[in-house]
């Protein structure tokens, strides 16, 4: 579910109460555990952490207007959501996700960024907090771009 809520607070009134409990709690581990540098806004009609383009004006690689997307926090349909792309472009820290999942007795609900859950006791805080804390918007910002590095393509037939 979209949201067309212009500011954070907005878009948490605009939650059934369960939901707004549960996304408010995710949201303060988050702010109490984001590096310096991210910020707080609205995108894709979701709780956006994202790096500003005053500190990356290159932006996100496909739409270099918008700001470099590191987390999204939402309210869906059938589920709540929170999109970590600090995961999608780290095979390591996605590891070290499923295991701390494990260890603390959660059953995981993940897509390729995308942690799932019905309610707040799905999640393991602590390891939320974590993984948002272990990825620095410089680290961040080199993954991103050596994700999106691209070798030239050839174009036109190879002379002999």
């Amino acid at each position: 579910m979209t949201s067309n809520a212009k500011t954070v607070a907005e878009y948490l009134r605009s939650l059934p109460e369960d939901r707004r409990i549960a996304i408010s709690a995710v949201r303060k581990v988050i702010l109490a555990n984001l590096p310096a540098g991210y910020e707080e806004i609205m995108q894709y009609g979701m709780i956006g952490y994202v790096v500003p383009l005053r500190i990356y004006p290159a932006g996100y690689p496909p739409d270099p207007k918008l700001p470099l997307g590191f987390a999204c926090l939402g309210s869906q349909k059938n589920h709540m959501a929170l999109y970590m792309m600090c995961i999608y472009c780290d095979p390591p820290t996605a590891k070290w996700l499923k295991q701390a999942f494990k260890d603390a007795g959660k059953r995981l609900d993940m897509g390729k960024s995308c942690l799932r859950f019905k309610k707040l006791d799905d999640l393991p805080l602590d390891v939320i907090g974590q993984v948002i804390a272990r990825v620095p918007v410089k680290e961040y910002i080199a993954r991103v771009e050596k994700v999106f590095q691209r070798k030239p393509r050839k174009r036109g037939k190879k002379v002999t």
